[in-house]
């Protein structure tokens, strides 16, 4: 008896010892926070030390990994008590939400707080402040946390962008001196390109999370639907002559925002303002940063049932560690901190006094999801039947736990392609239901229209899937019977005597054609619709002759149980219907040498989102050349040459542009977008942007709306603005580019720039009356985006031009492009 009670006082009395001798991040470093940047390694090894003085109350683990490999955090802090039942804690979370349903939740639990710190690289004092929370919550000394550790558990992510970080905080260590420089014309204070805001492929993470594009982002959000946090705290920085934000945030929220998430944002405001007040610190709420776009750290959360919220603290990378204000403050790293530390105590404080109606809160808001649905439309239903299409869509629904299943109905919706209630008929085709959890994000998504009631959004406007993924859907007011999916099975290469037809209507099938290609199969493509055996095959099909490719067969078998291909054995070259396969009309797909231009002057999400598309999704060789190093290049080593949005000097120097003018003649391939699009048309390279074209009469007086009013200044340019709206472009479907759409493609236009009709080429794609599907176009700009060439494909001697005006690859989820990308590549201008 006498030993068991020595080994529990000496237990008690180790626990003691450990909670005093913990160190704080300055000991551990060996450094004061905010002196200079912590690298990421130490920051990970910090947590690593407490997670392990500090096992009671802390457990840490690595979630993911970067493109980079570096680790991604997750450290869980709580109380003692509710550390030793941490997984029952979590599952009756997931209970309350209904994604866990063995047996009924129970709301008498502590609410679960996620802070995530430095999403952005070059936003960087949020990991040192991640580190100071750590300390704080376990500092034996700080009776205040332990409170909040009685009704909370703290999940801490100290990093969200470890490959961004590292970038900035390396560059910035290597240009400061003994002494930091506060003048902002010190080179410290001016960060070269790409920068470090954005990840490996300078994606920016903070657009991600519900496209879940970029590995980090698909690690954290397994995580996050394994927690299902009631709170969620993401911290920024903005411009260093900005004073601190915190919520409430500006409009527009968005309609499905409840009244109690709305109204907590406010509360947890208050008692932030309160900290600041005292401490004569400047702050703003309910300007700039909006509740809309659904992949931000604050809305994503907001339509998963928690309360999610920006911070943005003054800084990003031209700051340094020391910088001098417009209005001659200096602002220091440490004052940096201490305001981010100080929102991130006061948000745990005000969520611990009021964590019962935190809980009961969240129940209600999946209660009412899963018992009466979200919004207008009960079911949206998919009635595209091309697997792989669906495919893609799926994955999305998955990585975001939105259940889906079949339905089969003679029924009434609302037609996305043509924007018109009409009756339809389901035949076991893939349906979504809003009576589920995840209900809200559901209804987000997928809603044909978005409302808004603030055009001033800080981000695109439009973002409806079946819009993105193109595929023909129906939105349905009524609750439908929606039974499980089954598995489809498994493709294999049939036998044949002869070759193969592949179909090419979708991304998976450009993934496919780049496979091929790079193991040297002989790939051809058919220009026209061709039937035999009695089977039709659509324009743009692959064809892959069997005596020519005899030594891979094996590969390409491979390749198409991968991809589970649409195959078909094709016993003979002579077709009963269209050109035969020895016909001019059948060409052959050369292995295309890519190459981009990159570097400065040209956007770091932009080629970003090239790189990624090539490096990771179609996984085909792509050189980047920075554009400085363009007049030394060998250009017969390019075969198709890219230019993302960006600001390009040689396209409006006539004796810059002359190298790259004669490799397009003698035979090469330019593809240009966005921006570089509207440069050449404004520059001697055949394409010319439309004017607006509308009658002007003298005599019409401008009316009383068109008198401008001060207070309303800020809204006045959104009359010139287009917000990311989704327009319908009507396509000539027998050109090469298109091969794999039909009539129709969505695109997500970001500007009012249009073009005239060419001669010399294909005006492959047009706007025409009425283009406009979803998003905010300012009332000035909305008649111009008419009536215009979208897509072009232009000769250029012996070879050509292809002009996307609009991205096709929008930040790596606009999925219905980059099948069109694919064939700008490996199709158009063969």
């Amino acid at each position: 008896m006498k030993l068991k009670l020595f080994l529990i006082a000496f237990f008690y009395i180790t626990i003691h010892t450990n909670g005093q001798s913990l160190k704080s991040p300055g000991e551990f470093l060996g450094y004061t926070l905010g002196d200079k940047f912590t690298p990421h390694h130490k920051i990970v090894n910090y947590f690593k030390y407490v997670a392990n003085a500090s096992s009671s109350q802390v457990k840490l683990e690595q979630y993911g990994e970067t493109n980079e490999g570096r680790p991604l955090l997750l450290a869980v802090v709580a109380s003692p008590e509710n550390l030793s039942k941490l997984e029952n804690i979590r599952k009756n979370n997931l209970r309350l939400t209904g994604l866990l349903t063995d047996e009924p939740g129970n709301v008498a639990a502590p609410a679960i707080v996620w802070l995530s710190y430095n999403v952005h690289g070059n936003e960087p004092s949020s990991s040192e402040v991640a580190m100071k929370v750590l300390y704080e919550l376990l500092n034996p000394t700080n009776q205040q946390t332990k409170e909040y550790l009685k009704n909370t558990v703290v999940l801490i992510d100290p990093c969200l962008n470890p490959d961004g970080r590292d970038r900035y905080v390396n560059w910035l260590t290597s240009v400061t001196g003994k002494n930091a420089n506060p003048n902002p014309d010190a080179r410290e204070h001016s960060e070269p390109w790409p920068g470090g805001r954005t990840n490996h492929y300078n994606f920016d993470l903070n657009r991600d999370w519900a496209w879940q594009v970029q590995i980090e982002t698909q690690q954290r959000i397994k995580k996050y639907n394994e927690w299902m946090p009631h709170i969620h705290c993401d911290y920024h920085e903005q411009g260093y002559n900005h004073p601190y934000y915190f919520a409430p945030a500006a409009e527009p929220y968005h309609e499905v925002i409840t009244p109690w998430q709305r109204n907590f944002q406010v509360e947890l405001g208050k008692n932030n303002a309160k900290y600041f007040d005292e401490n004569g610190w400047l702050y703003f709420t309910r300007e700039v940063f909006d509740l809309f776009y659904p992949a931000y750290g604050d809305t994503y959360p907001l339509y998963n049932g928690a309360i999610g919220m920006t911070f943005e603290q003054g800084g990003l990378g031209h700051a340094g560690t020391t910088v001098v204000t417009k209005d001659k403050d200096t602002l220091t790293l440490k004052n940096r901190i201490e305001h981010h530390f100080i929102t991130s105590m006061s948000t745990l404080e005000t969520t611990s006094k009021n964590a019962q109606k935190v809980v009961n809160e969240f129940k209600l808001f999946f209660d009412n999801a899963r018992n009466n649905g979200i919004g207008e439309y009960k079911t949206f239903v998919i009635t595209e039947t091309n697997e792989q299409k669906l495919k893609a869509l799926k994955k999305l629904l998955d990585n975001n736990a939105i259940t889906y299943g079949l339905t089969s109905a003679n029924t009434k919706g609302f037609n996305y392609f043509t924007g018109k209630e009409e009756n339809f008929t389901a035949r076991n085709n893939l349906a979504v239901s809003i009576y589920q959890p995840k209900a809200t994000l559901a209804k987000v998504l997928f809603e044909p229209q978005s409302k808004l009631i603030d055009s001033a959004t800080y981000d695109v406007t439009a973002w409806s899937l079946p819009y993105v993924y193109g595929l023909q859907a129906y939105a349905v007011k009524e609750k439908l019977n929606i039974s499980a999916a089954g598995s489809q099975p498994k493709t294999t290469l049939p036998e044949t005597t002869y070759g193969y037809a592949i179909q090419y209507q979708s991304f998976e099938d450009a993934k496919i054609l780049a496979e091929l290609i790079k193991m040297k199969c002989k790939v051809r493509y058919a220009e026209k619709d061709f039937t035999i055996g009695n089977k039709k095959f659509a324009k743009g099909t692959l064809i892959v002759l069997k005596k020519e490719n005899e030594k891979i067969l094996k590969h390409i078998a491979d390749i198409v149980a991968q991809y589970d291909a649409g195959v078909t054995a094709i016993s003979s070259g002579f077709m009963e219907q269209g050109s035969d396969f020895g016909s001019s009309k059948i060409h052959v797909i050369n292995s295309p040498k890519v190459a981009m231009v990159t570097g400065n002057g040209i956007s770091p999400e932009a080629t970003g989102e090239v790189w990624h598309f090539f490096d990771q999704q179609l996984n085909f060789p792509i050189s980047l050349i920075n554009s400085e190093d363009l007049e030394n290049i060998d250009w017969r080593n390019i075969d198709v040459l890219i230019l993302p949005n960006g600001r390009y000097n040689f396209l409006k120097d006539k004796e810059s542009s002359t190298d790259l003018k004669n490799w397009v003649r003698n035979g090469g391939k330019l593809i240009a977008l966005e921006n570089a699009v509207m440069q050449m048309a404004n520059n001697d390279w055949g394409l010319k942007l439309r004017k607006d074209s509308e009658d002007k009469k003298d005599d019409i007086s401008p009316s009383y709306e068109d008198v401008r009013i001060f207070e309303k200044s800020e809204h006045d340019g959104l009359m010139s603005n287009i917000a990311g709206a989704i327009y319908k472009i009507d396509l000539d479907d027998s050109h090469p580019l298109v091969f794999g759409y039909g009539k129709y493609y969505f695109t997500l236009k970001q500007d009012a720039n249009v073009y005239e009709f060419i001669k010399d080429g294909w005006n492959v794609g047009v706007i025409k009356n009425d283009a406009l599907v979803a998003g905010f176009v300012g009332s000035k700009i909305k008649s111009k985006i008419k009536n215009a060439a979208a897509i072009i494909v232009q000769d250029y001697g012996r070879g050509s031009i292809i002009c996307l005006p609009d991205n096709p690859i929008f930040r790596g989820f606009w999925e219905n492009g980059k099948l069109l990308f694919a064939n700008a590549v490996f199709l158009a201008g063969q």
